[in-house]
């Protein structure tokens, strides 16, 4: 037989795939869950699933946490399985862009206008927990260790069977009220749907998909060790598929010294003097701005596996990350205003760049600036999202400092019985990460100072 190790990534991919496929018809149990690390083609397997199930047992449900995953599949499934009918189950206050009639998608707010004309109707779990009166023999459940355990309840009298895929390394599950009272639980609505489902089922089939199509060869140790430690996964290409090159020399700036080391290594630590700063953090947020200036100004060329012959950087190869919401509208705003050559970079927070690829991120870490670790900025899903959304390099943007503030911030949380995260903890997984860019750290010097005359 051969070893798995002597199989090509393209070959271990096609034969998780295929596992996960060939067993869906003979399954006897409620489910199956399918972990995979990010980039792994968590899409492509949830398209293949519902394509294969709506031709074997009809009409296929297919369940989404948010809309924008929802429009991304059914613009997947439209492209990939023209043959199929595919309508979109949507929200009445929902704008549903434009192109997904353009792939004459049936869109409707009412399962009764849907199911008789559709092979697969993707919507909302939220959406879909509005249906009372149907079930379905099958259901594919995307981006399942999103989905909190109350939603799954809500849906689970509409199928027989579901497939459960997703990322066990993403966010957890958020709600905008307390839930302490839950806390503990076995029904803890914060638990995931996938957490939840296992401990109640611990004969549940788990199949895994082996190998991220995204990250590159460098990023698979430190992603692998702070995240996944008990799921290995490696890189669909080598480590001479992708580079980065730049066609116009820089000025040996501290910037550009921490580009030139991300092209090199796939990673880069661009580490200002330590300092307790405001949320808005304007020396962090113009370095994060200068670095993306910086790579389109020194027309960076990357080359890959899809495009060997090389491809001129573009703002719509960058995604800058936050982790809070007013810091990612700053850098929007201050883009707007005065940054036009960044316009089409993308800049949101960890929870909007879930399932978001890009040549290049750039991070503001969560904790730079802090005076302490609270359980927001601790979480390892949020700094997992930061640091695995690229294919080519990882620029971390952080104040100094960050490990002493981790060690004078222990964990006070009280310990309670219940679940236990497939991930580490969130201590654990911010020094993991921190070790690894102390190798790859470019230090800020201090501006000069104007003289006035």
């Amino acid at each position: 037989m051969t070893s798995p190790r002597q199989l090509s990534p393209q070959q271990q991919t096609d034969n998780a795939t295929s596992a996960v496929l060939e067993r869906l018809p003979t399954l006897t149990h409620r489910g199956l869950v399918v972990e995979a690390p990010p980039g792994a083609g968590k899409s492509t397997l949830v398209a293949q699933a519902a394509e294969a199930l709506a031709r074997s047992s009809g009409p296929c449900p297919v369940i989404a946490q948010t809309n924008s995953q929802v429009d991304h599949l059914v613009k997947r499934l439209a492209h990939d399985y023209p043959h199929l009918r595919t309508a979109r189950l949507t929200a009445a206050d929902h704008a549903v862009p434009d192109d997904l009639r353009a792939h004459s998608v049936r869109i409707d707010t009412r399962i009764e206008h849907l199911e008789r004309s559709a092979d697969v109707i993707v919507g909302t779990a939220m959406k879909w927990a509005t249906v009372t009166d149907r079930r379905w023999p099958w259901a594919v459940i995307d981006e399942a260790y999103q989905m909190r355990s109350d939603t799954l309840l809500r849906i689970a009298a509409l199928f027989d069977q579901a497939l459960f895929v997703g990322d066990p390394g993403q966010l957890d599950p958020f709600s905008t009220v307390r839930t302490d009272r839950f806390a503990g639980m076995s029904h803890d609505p914060m638990h995931s749907a996938v957490a939840v489902l296992l401990a109640n089922n611990p004969d549940l089939p788990v199949h895994y998909l082996p190998v991220s199509w995204r990250l590159p060869p460098s990023a698979i140790p430190l992603i692998g060790d702070a995240f996944y430690p008990s799921t290995p996964f490696q890189a669909g290409s080598n480590e001479t598929d992708r580079t980065l090159k730049f066609s116009i020399a820089g000025m040996r700036t501290p910037a550009d010294q921490v580009i030139e080391h991300a092209a090199r290594t796939g990673w880069a630590l661009f580490e200002l003097p330590a300092r307790i700063s405001h949320r808005l953090d304007n020396e962090a947020i113009h370095a994060v701005l200068g670095i993306a200036e910086l790579l389109l100004a020194r027309a960076t060329i990357a080359t890959c596996e899809e495009n060997p012959e090389g491809h001129v950087l573009r703002p719509g190869d960058i995604a800058i990350g936050t982790a809070h919401r007013s810091q990612a509208y700053h850098i929007r705003a201050l883009v707007a205003r005065h940054h036009p050559r960044l316009h089409g970079v993308t800049v949101d927070t960890a929870n909007r760049l879930q399932g978001c690829e890009r040549r290049i991120t750039i991070a503001l870490h969560p904790l730079s600036g802090r005076s302490d670790a609270s359980a927001f900025h601790l979480e390892a899903g949020r700094l997992c999202v930061l640091t695995s959304r690229h294919r080519h390099a990882c620029i971390v943007v952080a104040r100094a400092g960050i490990a002493e503030i981790l060690d004078a911030h222990p964990s006070t949380a009280l310990a309670r019985p219940g679940l236990t995260d497939k991930i580490p903890d969130g201590w654990e997984a911010h020094h993991t990460v921190l070790a690894h860019l102390a190798q790859h750290t470019v230090h800020a010097r201090a501006r000069p100072r104007r003289w006035r005359g």
